[in-house]
């Protein structure tokens, strides 16, 4: 729960924003990280000390549902010569560290990032005659905050978020969004580290399938060039009725359809409702090795699965870079592993360390045939996997949100990969990888665009609803976008 006030009114936790002018003893019962972002806010926005703020009425750090304390709420006059219109600006305050304290985060040093390392803006346009910014932009931040929190997983600019809902909850083509650096607010350099600022961006559905197709960062410049569909400062208008592509057709073959084919798609990995199978063996055999664990226990990835997954998807952002998946041995030292960076609690680590199997001590396997599993906006993406990442010698994972597993697809030109050319399915604990030969360079990008003969070849045996799909019925699946491929 949050209450809606003045910054400058006192509250139970926080007193109010001072400026870079602030009285010393003031300043100094401040939070020092809090009071280093206010200052870059103050420097924005000088003739605006106390802007209206949502407040988290019970702190996160005292149990509370919201992670971050307080989200700022400014007016922006824009600068119409220059096609920016006036426009509410948010800026959240708590995925960075403001207390230095561990109350919330741990503190790693000055040189590193603060917190997560950054925190979220979003600019909204100013309706005319409209006097107060909404407030439902600060739920939307927490909202976003929660699954940075929950996950451990952080954003950076180029990030895309599936939100399948008009983020005011209206009727807006607006549902999702893109993230990108925001345009006015610079670094922060705080007591407990580095603090960036990534702003939010709605966009249409059309836009983010282009994103996911493509690149975030692609598309993001493309809207800067439309005014109404963001324009300088990528500006959300949550009454915008139409596409970019919709204004202005020759983008999507000029620009998004040339920039698939040169570049691929820097869309490494998403989290997914998926999940695989052994067909090698019987489901009843006790060795198992998607089923690690110690008594009643769940299987869980391990925490150097975990992290060297997600180097996969960090290092997969990195278009320009050579493909490598992080080795898999660990190198071991008194006991403790040194091949990682220090990081934060692993999310998927069990409160009790007895549920994971030590990484060292879970072989990798070589499987004979396995059962893919996705849900039907996870199986649209194969397409994307295939001929964005695979054909450009690039690879693509699907972490299972629903439980401790992931399934990697690699192509030949990806280093460090367990699975290879002679064993093409191979596991290591609940981690599949899949490498397979290049018969999908006439796969489309759009899955209602696949002939049935083409998945059936990459995917000998197709499922709907549980059911054996034929070559016959399969291609009106595939045009009503709810056929998933299932079997390797």
């Amino acid at each position: 729960m949050a209450e809606l006030r003045p910054s400058g009114a006192p509250g139970p936790t926080a007193p109010p924003a001072p400026g870079p002018t602030a009285p010393p003893a003031f300043a100094s019962l401040f939070p020092p990280g809090l009071h280093a972002i206010y200052g870059e806010c103050r420097r924005l926005y000088p003739d605006q000390p106390n802007p209206l703020q949502v407040t988290a009425i019970v702190k996160y750090w005292l149990g509370g549902p919201d992670p971050l304390d307080y989200v700022s709420m400014y007016r922006n006059v824009g600068s119409p010569s220059a096609n920016i219109p006036e426009h509410w600006h948010y800026i959240s305050f708590g995925l960075s560290d403001l207390y230095g304290d561990n109350r919330v985060h741990e503190f790693t040093g000055t040189d590193g990032p603060s917190g997560f390392g950054f925190e979220l803006t979003f600019r909204l346009k100013r309706e005319t005659g409209e006097s107060a910014p909404p407030t439902w932009p600060a739920e939307l931040m927490q909202g976003l905050a929660r699954y940075v929190f929950q996950s451990e997983n952080t954003f950076c600019s180029g990030d895309h978020v599936s939100w399948h809902s008009p983020l005011d909850n209206s009727e807006s083509r607006i549902q999702h969004m893109l993230l990108t650096e925001d345009p006015q607010m610079q670094p922060v350099q705080t007591p407990f580290g580095v603090v960036t600022f990534l702003q939010i961006v709605g966009v249409c559905t059309e836009e983010l399938h282009s994103a996911q197709q493509w690149n975030g960062q692609g598309i993001l410049e493309l809207l800067r060039t439309v005014p109404v569909a963001g324009g300088p400062w990528l500006i959300t208008d949550m009454r915008r009725g139409e596409t970019i592509f919709e204004i202005d057709p020759h983008l999507q073959q000029e620009r998004v359809d040339k920039g698939i084919e040169t570049d691929g798609s820097n869309l490494s990995g998403v989290s997914a409702k998926c999940a695989w199978d052994d067909l090698s063996r019987p489901p009843e055999d006790d060795e198992d090795s998607r089923s690690i664990c110690i008594g009643t226990q769940p299987r869980r990835l391990s925490g150097k699965d975990t992290e060297q997954i997600r180097e996969t998807l960090r290092r997969g952002l990195e278009i320009n870079s050579k493909p490598v998946l992080p080795p898999i041995n660990p190198q071991r030292q008194n006991g403790l592993a040194h091949d990682r960076a220090p990081s934060r609690k692993d999310s998927l680590e069990s409160d009790s360390s007895t549920a994971i199997i030590p990484h060292e001590l879970i072989r990798t396997r070589q499987l004979e045939s396995v059962h893919l599993k996705f849900n039907q906006e996870s199986g649209a993406l194969i397409p994307l996997c295939l001929r964005g990442r695979l054909l450009h010698g690039r690879h693509f994972t699907y972490k299972s949100i629903t439980g401790d597993m992931a399934i990697t697809f690699v192509s030949t030109g990806v280093e460090g990969a367990f699975a290879t050319e002679e064993h093409p399915y191979a596991a290591h604990g609940p981690w599949l990888q899949v490498r397979r030969a290049a018969p999908w360079q006439a796969l489309p990008l759009e899955p209602q665009e696949c002939q049935a003969p083409e998945l059936h070849r990459l995917f000998p045996q197709l499922h709907h609803k549980g059911e054996s799909v034929t070559r016959e019925s399969s291609q009106e699946l595939l045009r009503l976008s709810c056929l998933s491929p299932v079997s390797c």
